[in-house]
């Protein structure tokens, strides 16, 4: 390996797999050595959680398209895996490495393993360099009045809105030296991909992984989605959303290129957006910035009850009603739909996440854990603040949750978001030929209607599990048994 003039430096992508507005790699590229560019699958150091299956494909196709996007530039990706502090080590070693950068994580487990990386380097004389990339503002930074986190989002959202505005996105390096000829494994050799069976095939009709297909969505999404946004994102017969959070999830677009571009579209009229309607859309870009402040201070928020009142719910084992609700056959329109566009295609739409998950804690009584152990291995955007805050919000064991006593009604929250039928029909074929007053509640369907649409209860489509008035009477009293 031929020497180099300046030692080389490391860059470490992680949850960042972009060039654009990548602090890291824009302070490698400004030295005076070349770069290297590794990504580590590390699924060994402590504490960490495996990636779910989705997410692992995702991952795949967002690391082929970052390869890609370094090529162009003449750096290659370098690929190791095992335990970071191992891997990086070694490689600095390797390669003659002065100094390694990355941008920082707010996991609590993954913020202990680079303490770890970061000691070891240390204690080798290597310089290291971190960025903040992840979060517009890091949770140190965001404190009450009474020097504490915050545990309510909207007081949260006022403060960080209250801020300076937040800085501009860096441009992706134009000029990058590289280190050539470093050993690196094989994408295709992690399996991270499924072969047999191939569930993905949905998966590759809808999403595009890497920054290309980030910067397109998010294009799209200001052009065609953001007008109407505060009132039509919860319908799930409308493209009323953004898609991007599996583009943020992997890094493949900032938060930083997120809010600048929503609040440029406002300033500049872009497709008759209104300021209502990007105030709305920014509020869900920093839900997403409150619940990892909530990780910050909880590690435990996908297994341990944020509220501990809950430890003491009555939740029901019943791997049967589990089963049905995870394949969407639950007898409630609303619910099977979304649990089918999840199983296709990797994702589902915000309200009705909120539906399903209200179904299996409330209407089933079944611990919110299993529901977020099925989102963390089902969602290509499952995300470890996201999915685990926002389970415990519908449980109502979080913090800043919906109360336990807010039963969505699963029919009248299909009637009102969707009230023609086209998400469920879209998803549930035997439905199609159901009129919208009857496509929500097929039990309560007159038995000359259903069988004019071609439906037999029981056969094409499954009868409820559980009555929702029930249902609700029972959910109020487990929790009653809680209350103090």
């Amino acid at each position: 390996m031929p020497p180099a003039a300046s030692p080389p430096t490391l860059v470490w992508f992680r949850d960042d797999l972009r060039l654009a507005d990548n602090p890291a790699l824009t302070a490698a590229a400004g030295g005076d050595g070349p770069i290297v560019a590794v990504y580590v699958l590390d699924e060994e150091s402590p504490g960490l959680r495996p990636l779910g299956g989705a997410a692992r494909w995702w991952l795949a196709g967002s690391l082929r398209a970052l390869a890609t996007d370094l090529r162009a530039r003449g750096v290659p990706l370098v690929l190791r895996r095992g335990p970071a502090a191992q891997r990086i080590s070694e490689l600095v070693e390797e390669v003659g490495a002065a100094e390694v950068v990355w941008n920082r994580r707010y996991d609590p487990a993954a913020a202990a393993v680079d303490d770890t990386v970061a000691d070891v380097l240390a204690a080798r004389g290597v310089g290291v360099a971190t960025f903040q990339a992840a979060l517009l503002v890091e949770p140190a930074q965001m404190r009450t009045k009474t020097g504490g986190p915050y545990g309510v989002f909207t007081p949260f959202l006022r403060a960080l809105l209250a801020l300076p505005e937040p800085r501009f996105p860096l441009p992706a390096p134009k000029a990058v030296r590289s280190l050539a000829g470093v050993p690196s494994d094989r994408l295709e050799d992690w399996d991270l991909e499924p072969t047999a069976p191939d569930w993905a095939a949905g998966f590759r009709s809808v999403w595009r992984p890497g920054e290309a297909g980030a910067g397109d969505r998010l294009t799209a999404f200001l052009d065609e989605g953001l007008k109407g946004y505060a009132t039509l994102r919860d319908r799930p017969d409308r493209t009323s959303t953004s898609r991007l959070s599996p583009h943020l999830r992997f890094g493949e677009i900032s938060p930083f290129q997120v809010f600048h571009a929503a609040r440029h579209a406002r300033e500049a009229g872009r497709g008759g957006t209104t300021g209502q309607d990007v105030d709305k859309f920014v509020a869900e870009l920093v839900w997403r910035e409150f619940a990892y402040h909530l990780l910050a201070q909880n590690p435990r928020l996908a297994t341990a009850n944020h509220q501990p009142r809950f430890d003491a719910f009555p939740w029901r084992s019943d791997a049967s009603a589990l089963h049905a609700w995870q394949r969407g056959r639950t007898g409630y329109p609303i619910v099977d739909a979304g649990m089918r566009e999840l199983w296709t295609t990797g994702w589902m739409h915000n309200r009705v996440r909120m539906v399903v998950a209200s179904f299996l804690v409330k209407h089933l009584l079944i611990d919110w854990r299993e529901g977020e152990r099925w989102f963390w291995d089902t969602l290509v955007d499952a995300d470890p603040a996201n999915n685990a805050a926002s389970w415990q919000w519908v449980a109502g064991s979080g913090a800043d949750a919906a109360p336990y006593f807010r039963i969505f009604n699963p029919v009248l929250q299909g009637e009102k978001f969707d009230p023609d039928g086209a998400y469920v029909k879209h998803w549930i074929p035997a439905l199609r030929r159901l009129g919208a007053q009857h496509v929500h509640r097929p039990f309560d369907t007159p038995p000359l209607e259903l069988a004019a649409a071609g439906v037999t209860l029981g056969r094409d489509y499954p009868a409820p599990l559980v009555d929702h008035k029930v249902a609700r009477e029972r959910a109020l009293a487990a929790l009653a048994t809680i209350k103090t």
